[in-house]
């Protein structure tokens, strides 16, 4: 499990970016740094840009990590807007990992640019 992960406060929300290796260590790693950072900044919206190298996910870990992430994020997250930039991972595996976070009370939204995901973000919800 090798990654980077930079933390950035804007106005209203935290610009997250995270590059290094794909691996559910390192998703569910980084998803609890995020939390950490949201506490530590007192800021629940959260925009995530990750640019992690090899396979995406299979379903089941998706399924796993968002499920337990939902449940650990729920009274934390206002809003999260999430962008993966590696064109090789699947982004039909986003939207079910999207739609597992929706159906567990978590709004979020996966976008295929930064620039969506800044306007969602920023608006009001």
């Amino acid at each position: 499990m090798s990654y980077t992960l930079n933390v950035e406060a804007r106005a209203g929300y935290l610009y997250v970016s995270v590059t290094g290796e794909n691996s559910f260590d390192t998703v569910n790693t980084y998803l609890s740094e995020v939390r950490e950072a949201c506490a530590k900044h007192q800021c629940f919206n959260i925009l995530i840009v990750e640019n992690l190298t090899g396979p995406s996910l299979d379903t089941f870990s998706i399924y796993n990590l968002v499920a337990s992430r939902s449940e650990q994020a729920a009274h934390i997250v206002r809003r999260l807007a999430y962008v993966d930039i590696n064109p090789e991972h699947s982004a039909r595996n986003m939207e079910f990992a999207e739609d597992v976070a929706v159906n567990r009370g978590i709004s979020v939204k996966v976008c295929p640019t930064i620039h969506a995901a800044e306007e969602w973000i920023e608006r009001d919800g």
